[in-house]
């Protein structure tokens, strides 16, 4: 649809309340799933997160990239293996996600977003020791559970006015490389990072009280409220360990935290400079 010059002056003024709340302030964006692989969406999350920075929020991405990471373990002849929704990470599988996250993924959303005209630089845990990592269990291999965030490398890089784009490779004081899930690196970097939001990209609307049913979208949740929704099978699989970062990242500090469905363009503006917003936002209390 074309707009007309009036239309546009119209939307830029409705969004100018929210491009003041959010002027200088840091939000970090976990970005995955559907999103990340069809290259129409990548683009315009991209574009999206351009936009912001050019109007004067300093947005942090953090990634993750497992369908890449499956299609490399793939061409190798390697099944991937997952426990409790954490991928069960050997020397070798080390190897890959090292490789693919740091190199593949990481290189390729920062050129993304040059292109676009954003600046961007891209960082793994490793880097100044941004990610202090220990193993989290044996039976798992190399995952990580995070020890320290060090905020330097990131607000070293916001400060110049550069986007940082991280991936969720961690080390510890030896050196060893760690797999760290991505929702929960995001949530930790918010919170070290006293970010004005968490905006955590998924491949649902949000969470629903009925999951097959989209209009029973519940957009607003207080932290105090979910563990009784996870009771009642509201918050259930894969959307339990999702649901407890967000609420981990209010913990430590985040504002807001919003829960959002990355296969909608544009979904990062509707969600930060709308009043209706278009998915979960949870708070404390």
């Amino acid at each position: 649809m074309e707009l007309s010059n009036q239309q546009r002056a119209e939307v830029l003024v409705h969004a100018l309340p929210y491009i003041r709340k959010y002027y200088n302030k840091i939000i970090v964006v976990k970005y995955g799933g559907n999103a990340m692989i069809n290259q129409d969406l990548k683009e315009a999350v991209m574009g999206d997160i351009v936009l912001l920075s050019l109007i004067g929020i300093r947005v942090v991405l953090v990634h993750g990239g497992g369908p890449e990471i499956n299609e490399v373990l793939g061409k190798i002849g390697k099944k991937p293996e997952f426990r409790n929704g954490l991928r069960v990470t050997d020397q070798e599988t080390m190897d890959v996600v090292q490789m693919v996250l740091a190199g593949k993924v990481n290189k390729n959303l920062v050129s993304l977003i040059q292109s676009l005209g954003g600046k961007a630089i891209g960082l793994t845990g490793t880097d100044g020791h941004l990610i202090a990592a220990v193993q989290k269990d044996p039976e798992l291999g190399y995952v990580g559970d995070i020890t320290g965030i060090n905020t330097a490398p990131i607000l070293d890089l916001l400060a110049a006015g550069y986007i940082p784009v991280i991936s969720t490779v961690g080390c510890d004081d030896r050196g060893q490389t760690y797999n760290i899930n991505a929702d929960t690196a995001a949530a930790q970097i918010a919170g070290a990072l006293g970010a004005e939001s968490l905006i955590s990209m998924t491949d649902v609307a949000g969470i629903l009280r009925d999951r097959n049913d989209p209009s029973t979208l519940i957009s607003k949740i207080y932290a105090s409220d979910a563990r009784q929704l996870m009771k009642e099978g509201i918050i259930a699989g894969g959307m339990i360990p999702k649901i407890e970062c967000c609420v981990e990242a209010l913990r430590r500090g985040v504002q807001k935290v919003f829960v959002i469905d990355g296969r909608i363009p544009h979904a990062i503006l509707i969600e930060i400079l709308t009043e209706e917003g278009i998915g979960t936002m949870l708070v404390r209390g």
